[in-house]
C-alpha cells in the first residue's frame, strides 16, 4: 500500500509548480484528477521540441500517474462538475489568477462551504493576499527578482539562470510538504485548511546562507562562478587533457590530504597562508592558480582514484546522458520505464522518495487529454452513460481514448 492510498486530489493547476506537486502526491499513491481545458489542455502539452512521437516531453515529465478530465470551465455546467468533484476531494490544488477564481467561485471559502475537510492549496507567483496577487509568476522572472541571477554565472559575466526551472520545482515541493502537514493536522481536528504557497517565498528561501549573510552583515552578495564564497578550494579544476572535476574541500584536514596525498605538493599545505579555510578564502587568488597547475599534471581517472582513497569529495562534470546512465544512478534505479499504447516505451526519472513500508507506486503513463473523463464522471460523480453523452454533446466535457 502506498502512503496516500485513498486520498483524492482535484488538480486545477497547470505548467510546472502545481503539476510537480500533484505528481508527487500521485507517486505517493493519491488519485489525482487533472482538470484540463478541452481546447488544448495543459499549456505544456504544446511545449516542444523536444517531443516523443509528437508529445511534449515537458508535459510527460510531470504528469505521470494522473487521470485527465477535460472540462470547459467557462460553461456553468462545467463549473458545477468541479463543485461536485470538490465534495469528494481531500485536496484541491490550484494556480489560477485571483480574478478567475472570483469569477468562477472557486475560492477556498466556496469549497469549504461544501466540504469542510478539504485541504485547499493555492500556488501563485507572489501570494494570494498581497498587492501583487494578480501578477503572473514565471520561474525565469522569479530567478531574476529573487537574486539568483545576481549570484549565478562568472564574476565578470552576465547574470545567469539555472538550467532548470528550480523555483517552480521547489515551490511544488513546498506545496507537497504543506499538504502532508495539513493532512496530518486534519487527523486531529477533522478540518481542512487553506494553504498559500508563493514562488517568491520559495525563491527567497532557497537563497539560504546567501540571504542570511546579507541580512546579518549588510554585504551585497556577488557572483563567484563555480567557486564558493566561503570555502576554498570548492570549485572546478581541469585535469590533464582538459576534463573537469568538481572538488569540494570542506575542512582543513581534507585540504591537507588534498595537498600531501593527492597532489603530492606538501608545500601548499605547509604555507601558513593556506592552513585554515579563512586564510585560503582570503588568499584564493594566489592559491587557486597554484592548485590548478598541479591538477593539470594528473589525468582525471588518477585524480579521482587518489581523492577517493583519501576521502576528498570530488566528481567529474558529466553530461545529462552520462549522469542518467552513471553507476550511481543505476545503483539507485533512478530511471524507470513505462509502457504506453500511444507513444511506446516512456523512460522517466523515478521518484526520489524511498519509504520502506509504503513505497511510491510504480508510475503510470501520463494521460491523454480527457482520457479519463468518462471514468471520473461515472465512478466519482455516478453519472449515467446518457448524462455523460449529453455533456459531451453540449461540449461541456471531452473525452479521448486514442491519440496523444
Amino acid at each position: 500500500m502506498a502512503a496516500l492510498d485513498g486520498i483524492r486530489v482535484l488538480d486545477l493547476s497547470r505548467i510546472l509548480a502545481g503539476p510537480w506537486c500533484t505528481m508527487t502526491l500521485a507517486d505517493l499513491g493519491a488519485e489525482v484528477w487533472k482538470v484540463e481545458t478541452p481546447h488544448g489542455g495543459d499549456d505544456t502539452r504544446q511545449w516542444s521540441p523536444p517531443d516523443k512521437e509528437g508529445v511534449s516531453t515537458y508535459y510527460l515529465t510531470i504528469n505521470r500517474s494522473k487521470k485527465s478530465i477535460a472540462i470547459d470551465l467557462n460553461r456553468p455546467q462545467g463549473r458545477e462538475l468541479i463543485r461536485q468533484l470538490a465534495r469528494s476531494a481531500d485536496i484541491i490544488v490550484e494556480n489560477l489568477r485571483p480574478a478567475t477564481l472570483e469569477r468562477w467561485g472557486f475560492d477556498y471559502e466556496a469549497f469549504r462551504a461544501i466540504n469542510p475537510r478539504v485541504i485547499y492549496c493555492s500556488i501563485s507567483g507572489y501570494g494570494r493576499a498581497t498587492p501583487f496577487s494578480e501578477r503572473p509568476g514565471y520561474d525565469f522572472v522569479l530567478q531574476a527578482e529573487c537574486g539568483f541571477m545576481a549570484v549565478t554565472g562568472e564574476p565578470a559575466g552576465e547574470p545567469m539562470r539555472l538550467g532548470v526551472a528550480f523555483i517552480d520545482i521547489v515551490t511544488g515541493m513546498n506545496a507537497v510538504q504543506s499538504i502532508l502537514a495539513a493532512l496530518y493536522a486534519r487527523e486531529r481536528t477533522g478540518q481542512g485548511q487553506a494553504i498559500d504557497i508563493a514562488l517568491l517565498d520559495s525563491g527567497l528561501q532557497c537563497l539560504a546562507n546567501v540571504a542570511t549573510a546579507h541580512l546579518n552583515t549588510g554585504q551585497e552578495a556577488r557572483r563567484y562562478g563555480n567557486a564558493h564564497p566561503s570555502i576554498v578550494p570548492y570549485e572546478l579544476f581541469a585535469a590533464a587533457g582538459g576534463r573537469h572535476l568538481a572538488v569540494a574541500v570542506g575542512n582543513d584536514e581534507q585540504y591537507r590530504r588534498l595537498c600531501v596525498d593527492v597532489l603530492r605538493s606538501p608545500e601548499l599545505w605547509e604555507d601558513a597562508r593556506f592552513q585554515t579555510n579563512r586564510g585560503r578564502t582570503a588568499n584564493r587568488t594566489i592559491l587557486v592558480p597554484e592548485l590548478q597547475k598541479r591538477f593539470a599534471q594528473i589525468d582525471a581517472e588518477e585524480l579521482q582514484r587518489r581523492m577517493g582513497e583519501h576521502g576528498i569529495p570530488a566528481g567529474e562534470v558529466r553530461s545529462v546522458s552520462a549522469a542518467l546512465a552513471s553507476p550511481e544512478a543505476r545503483a539507485r534505479e533512478a530511471v524507470v520505464a513505462v509502457d504506453t499504447d500511444w507513444i511506446g516505451e516512456l523512460r522517466l526519472v523515478a521518484s526520489p522518495l524511498r519509504l520502506s513500508g509504503t513505497p511510491p507506486r510504480a508510475p503510470l503513463a501520463p494521460p491523454r487529454l480527457g482520457e479519463h473523463t468518462r471514468e471520473i464522471l461515472r465512478d466519482v460523480l455516478h453519472l449515467g452513460a446518457e448524462e455523460v453523452d449529453e455533456l459531451v454533446k453540449q461540449k461541456v466535457v471531452q473525452f479521448q481514448e486514442n491519440g496523444p
